[in-house]
């Protein structure tokens, strides 16, 4: 079954060459373009991924964003004009996957959804002899539900939160640069902003760590990477 992407911008233009690329990639698409069609469209037709602008009618990006999160956790990819930092900074700390910046190439930005789409494992296709549910210490990481436990508290993460931890945590004491993270778990050979890895690394940091400023799970190992501590 062919993948579901959300279109979400306001200029007609940018939309039709989205559509136009999507569609010559074998995927279905829907558009919307204002905020608040975005979020009735996200939530009653259930897309694989939304690629969602930033300056919209009615509802601006951030806020639909973080609308969305409150429910679902579907990738989203947040399209911007913008260059200013504290734009980027505000998708992701509100829950986006990550962002690209227009003007972007169609090679740029089908790299980035088939990156985002390819962490979507359908149900069926896990193996059932594999073991799905691990501990670490306090921490349990629920594959099968996509859902990390401290004790009996359930952590809210977003998809792309989600991944960086399991990874992190299934080769623990391994330092990974921001780079091969990025590579590893957002899927970017050659694309993407290592911002977007201490963001998110920051975010998990808050919901996960009792003492974000001490963290006990993930660490920094200053001038080289993260690991997952032992």
């Amino acid at each position: 079954m062919s993948k579901k992407v959300l279109i979400v911008d306001d200029e007609k233009n940018i939309v039709d060459i989205l559509r136009f690329n999507l569609k010559k990639e074998g995927y279905d698409t829907l558009e919307a373009f204002d905020g608040e069609e975005a979020v009735e469209l996200a939530l009653s037709q259930n897309p694989d991924l939304i690629l969602l602008d930033i300056m919209l009618p009615k509802m601006d990006g951030f806020t639909v964003c973080r609308k969305l999160r409150q429910s679902i956790s579907t990738p989203i990819l947040m399209l911007t004009a913008k260059e200013e930092e504290v734009d980027k900074v505000l998708g992701l700390e509100l829950g986006a996957d990550d962002y690209i910046t227009k003007p972007f190439s169609p090679r740029e930005l089908m790299a980035r959804v088939k990156a985002n789409l390819r962490r979507l494992v359908p149900a069926e296709q896990v193996s059932a002899d594999k073991s799905r549910v691990n501990k670490y210490g306090d921490l349990t990481i629920d594959s099968d539900r996509y859902e990390v436990r401290r004790g009996e508290e359930i952590i809210e993460l977003t998809l792309r939160e989600f991944e960086l931890v399991k990874f992190l945590a299934a080769q623990q004491g391994t330092i990974f640069s921001r780079e091969s993270l990025l590579e590893k778990v957002w899927g970017y050979e050659y694309y993407g902003d290592v911002r977007t890895v201490d963001v998110t690394v920051r975010r998990v940091r808050e919901k996960l760590e009792l003492d974000p400023a001490n963290p006990q799970y993930i660490v920094t190992k200053r001038g080289v990477g993260y690991y997952f501590n032992k």
